[in-house]
């Protein structure tokens, strides 16, 4: 049975269409991802699964719910973190998690939440001395003190530095490990890629492309890349007769080959050697999501 249900999902503010017949299905223990531009639809999307929103068409079925009839049943079993959220100023943080933890009819032991994501010399902290970063960290705290069954991260990792960034990317993995269920919303492409067992890419309203991080990859059919360094005169239309090389570019002492196949790199370096010619830094840099990303979105700078 699907943890998610999603059927022609529809939303619209006035003349605007914000999703458009949205469908998919997310099955239990899988991480799943959705990722696009801005205005795509993503969070409005993620807000009417969460029951927060009204849909204009369509179905929803979450845990077996409805999620605007059987709101108080699903609230007990999900746990949600919104792009934006806020707290009073003067709530100091062990007094938000004992209020949440209050009105949960289950809740986990909210300290240990508080170790895992390094906010325990916060404890007594006011919220509104609290960085970006650790609010946001403490929305995370608050999101799972039901245990639920499924999470949802809108954004989960906007504004933390890479060090906080790692570290939310095991507690996700950790989630799912306890047999849950997780959905989130990102702008970071890595994150997609490294988490996300599916990945949904959504663009003007639409959910344009749905795999796994590799099929998507893999049907992108880009081409992966050898990058050198070239200290001798070489001509390069050697390395462009290769039967895997697409194309050569080369700038001083920089070389790009362009190609496919998992020889590119081996028959590279057998041209190399075998006509005496020094080379350093080599590297291959294959495919990825951002590839995908922006062939099937574009390039262009959205608000």
């Amino acid at each position: 049975m699907s943890v998610i249900q999603v059927q022609s999902l529809r939303k619209t503010y006035g003349s605007v269409v914000a999703v458009d017949r949205v469908s998919m299905d997310i099955q239990p223990g899988e991480i799943f991802g959705m990722v696009g531009p801005n205005g795509a639809g993503k969070t409005t999307t993620i807000e009417c699964i969460e029951g927060l929103r009204q849909p204009d068409g369509g179905s929803l079925r979450v845990l077996g719910l409805e999620p605007q009839a059987d709101g108080y049943a699903l609230r007990a079993q999900i746990g949600v973190q919104l792009q934006k959220s806020n707290l009073p100023d003067r709530l100091k943080v062990w007094e938000a998690l004992d209020l949440f933890a209050s009105f949960c009819p289950r809740s986990v032991d909210w300290r240990s939440l508080l170790e895992q994501l390094g906010l325990a010399d916060k404890y007594s902290a006011p919220f509104g001395e609290l960085s970006g970063g650790q609010k946001q960290r403490l929305s995370i705290a608050l999101a799972l003190l039901n245990d639920p069954e499924l999470v949802f991260f809108d954004e989960l990792t906007t504004g933390p530095d890479p060090q906080a960034r790692r570290a939310m990317w095991d507690l996700v993995r950790d989630i799912r490990a306890r047999g849950k269920t997780v959905f989130l919303t990102t702008h970071f492409m890595e994150e997609a890629e490294r988490l996300c067992d599916r990945v949904a890419i959504m663009d003007h309203g639409h959910i344009i492309a749905l795999d796994t991080p590799e099929r998507l990859i893999r049907s992108l059919g880009a081409e992966s890349r050898v990058v050198l360094s070239i200290q001798d005169d070489f001509a390069s239309e050697s390395l462009q007769a290769l039967a895997t090389a697409n194309r050569v570019e080369r700038a001083g002492e920089r070389v790009i080959v362009y190609g496919k196949g998992d020889s590119l790199v081996g028959e590279v370096v057998n041209v190399l050697t075998s006509r005496g010619v020094r080379f350093r830094d080599l590297r291959t840099e294959q495919p990825t999501l951002e590839d995908v990303f922006l062939t099937l979105t574009g390039r262009e700078m959205r608000d």
